[in-house]
């Protein structure tokens, strides 16, 4: 059953040159991080410093673009960065990219190269469908903090992500909640692309053309759809 996403029309008008581009995959495996995915995001990495010819993360016109939007809706850029930015920030450091499971490794590793934000949820966890939307403050994000359940509140005008339950990430793609994050038991998942002008929206589908390579070269007979961007 294809997931039905939506954007609102309140981030639309927030965000006009937002370009997402969406990847549905049944059949998927997953696992541990494996030494063929640790060399993807060590080579992801390489590709980043290539694209950055010496430049910080942020000074890329892509992740400037994210920084604008994110002071928009009200979150602090340096503080709260976008999933990108963050990845690339840590890949450039001595510590590398963290290895945290096949799939998360494949579509890290394309955020990475490309600088563009990828997010992954296992569908046989999300309830009905998804949307993005500005939050009134009174939704539920269910997360972790010392090994203990916390319930947190997005801050009025916040865009998240959200299905029939309650927040799946908040401020757009900052952070992901535990509930449907893809593991190792993960055997079908939604993988988002999340492009902003200036990203040329070629290059979105470049990334995205890539990540879908991956997935089926890392599960052999799984049955992936990629949708034209935008929604």
């Amino acid at each position: 059953m294809t997931l039905t996403l939506t954007v609102s029309d309140e981030v639309r008008a927030l965000a006009p040159g937002f370009t997402p581009l969406v990847i549905e995959a049944h059949g998927l495996t997953n696992g541990p991080s494996t030494d063929e995915s640790s060399a993807l995001l060590d080579d992801a990495a390489r590709r980043l410093a290539d694209r950055l010819q010496g430049r910080a993360p942020h000074e890329d016109p892509h992740m400037a673009a994210w920084r604008a939007l994110y002071t928009a809706f009200g979150a602090k850029p340096s503080r709260t960065r976008n999933s990108a930015e963050a990845l690339a920030r840590r890949a450039l450091a001595d510590g590398g990219l963290p290895r945290v499971n096949l799939l998360v490794d494949l579509y890290n590793a394309v955020s990475v190269a490309w600088l563009i934000p990828v997010g992954g949820e296992d569908l046989d966890r999300i309830e009905g469908s998804m949307s993005l939307e500005r939050a009134t403050g009174d939704e539920e994000f269910v997360t972790t903090a010392g090994g203990e359940e916390l319930v947190e509140h997005p801050d009025a005008g916040e865009v998240v992500w959200r299905d029939g339950t309650g927040v799946t990430c908040r401020r757009w793609n900052w952070r992901q909640g535990p509930r449907t994050r893809l593991t190792e038991r993960t055997v079908s998942g939604i993988f988002l692309l999340e492009g902003l002008a200036p990203m040329p929206v070629a290059d979105v589908e470049a990334a995205g053309a890539e990540l879908a390579e991956l997935l089926a070269k890392f599960s052999p007979g799984a049955r992936i759809e990629v949708r034209a961007p935008g929604l």
